[in-house]
């Protein structure tokens, strides 16, 4: 990973009215600023088609940082020094060729080598069109360099995914693009290599001839609120399947990589996600939320919330069951699991280690014997539990559960958000915690079953674990879910 200092920069921000920007974005770079190694190195101009000036986007800034923010002179000094504003009005041709007159104006009056962050924090229909008028007004290529971010989702299917980076690749090589998923800049998915390749303890270990199965739940509490329209048309397996859970799938299951960089990482994960066997119909389950109780409140269902057709087949749940055919990996089940209206949210990771030979306790009835297990919490109160095997005191040979437990926030306090972890790593050029181009197509790939029409939809009622119908994928193996 690159941990230099970033070269001085103009962070441009499309989409900067939107709720991505003023709650993520914003406050991410006003952390960044905050350090000495990164003081006055970057300035930001959003951009969007409302018709703001300057002063007027700065007191909305001022507004998103929060009240203590507000009465903080330093902060407001930030802000006037280093945020300006540009409208994009029609988003005509003559509107890019504003952007690209007032980028060198700024870039002049700031004394700036012309290096350049394009952030598209816009929907996913906006990407192509924003990249190819970057374009034709030059701005894809600069003085210095220049990088662009793309959130996920990154396309809709394999086809719009291969055609989003044909696009991209038009106008910037790989290495100057970004695609950023905000799970990978998450303190405990990135401590995943390092738990992994720094501790003797684990590599000998992590493969099939010591874990039976692997299972990685990323389970939401509320439903889809007032996100009705937008999640008609992304569902559970484009939301976070297709991008989150397999990620984290690839830092899982990956060989020790060559070193710790982009290439090197995204070589590894690459190797898992080729690696996975195609997906047959009894691989998997979806399901849709049903009214529901919690709470001795009663819940809606997913046809009843606003935005939402009410014939929908979009799932609200999916379970899967991955065979990764890899010498390490061969014969153990990875599980992944994700859903509205569970009960309750978090995102783990559960290790379950192959049970140890019982023939040692046989001659004793009242013995139970599990199996050890590593549960990764990913969200909230990120840490790592280690359950293993004692002996009960007293007469009799009677096993009980323990666990070994570390929590970040007891050892190292608030973690950084994400945002911010992964906008420094753009400034610095380090593509470590970012999606390559054919990790997404490949994902897309093994996805691909899953968003075939007439796929079976299960209903299950809100506040439950889903559908009855996904103890299908577990039982077969003698496993089941893990709800704790």
């Amino acid at each position: 990973m690159n941990r230099g200092y970033p070269d001085r920069h103009l962070v441009v921000i499309f989409g900067a009215t939107g709720d991505l920007a003023h709650r993520k974005l914003i406050p991410a770079l006003h952390e960044i600023e905050k350090s000495a190694a990164t003081q006055g190195r970057a300035i930001i101009l959003g951009v969007a088609r409302a018709s703001h000036t300057d002063d007027q986007y700065r007191r909305l800034v001022i507004e998103s940082l929060g009240k203590s923010a507000q009465a903080d002179p330093r902060v407001v000094e930030w802000v006037n020094r280093s945020i300006f504003f540009q409208s994009l009005g029609d988003q005509s041709r003559y509107a890019y060729e504003a952007l690209r007159v007032r980028i060198e104006q700024i870039e002049r009056s700031r004394d700036l080598p012309g290096n350049r962050i394009f952030y598209l924090a816009l929907p996913l229909p906006a990407f192509a069109p924003t990249v190819e008028s970057l374009g034709a007004v030059g701005l894809d290529r600069g003085p210095g360099w220049t990088r662009v971010v793309i959130e996920k989702p990154f396309g809709h299917d394999l086809a719009s995914a291969v055609s989003l980076n044909a696009l991209l690749h038009r106008h910037h090589d790989e290495q100057h693009i970004f695609r950023l998923d905000h799970y990978l800049g998450k303190e405990t998915v990135q401590n995943l290599i390092a738990f992994r390749f720094g501790n003797a303890l684990w590599e000998p270990i992590w493969n099939r001839d010591r874990i039976a199965c692997v299972e990685i739940t990323a389970a939401e509490e509320l439903g889809v609120e007032s996100r009705g329209a937008f999640y008609e048309k992304a569902g559970a397996v484009r939301d976070i399947i297709q991008n989150h859970l397999l990620q984290v799938v690839g830092l899982v299951a990956m060989d020790p990589p060559a070193g710790i960089d982009g290439t090197s990482v995204s070589n590894e994960k690459l190797k898992v996600l080729r690696s996975i066997a195609p997906l047959r119909e009894d691989d998997f389950i979806l399901g849709q939320y049903a009214p529901g109780e919690a709470g001795g409140k009663t819940l809606p269902g997913y046809l009843e919330e606003p935005g939402v057709a009410p014939d929908s087949r979009t799932e609200t749940y999916a379970a899967v069951r991955l065979a990764i055919n890899s010498w390490r990996w061969e014969g153990v089940p990875f599980y992944l699991r994700t859903g509205k209206r569970l009960p309750r949210k978090t995102t783990k990771i559960v290790v379950t280690f192959r049970c140890p030979p019982p023939a040692v306790f046989n001659p004793y009835i009242v013995c139970g014997n599990e199996s050890n297990r590593l549960t990764i919490t990913l969200q909230p109160n990120e840490g790592f539990n280690l359950a293993f095997q004692v002996k009960i005191p007293g007469e009799g040979m009677r096993l009980h559960t323990q666990e070994m437990r570390f929590r970040y926030a007891d050892t190292f306090g608030t973690l950084p958000e994400a945002y911010q972890t992964l906008l420094l790593d753009v400034m610095r050029g380090d593509h470590t915690l970012f999606v390559r181009n054919d990790e997404v197509e490949t994902a897309w790939q093994v996805c691909e079953p899953l968003l075939r029409p007439g796929v079976p939809l299960h209903s299950y009622p809100a506040a439950s674990w889903g559908p009855r119908q996904a103890d299908s994928l577990v039982e077969p193996a003698g496993h089941t879910w893990v709800n704790q």
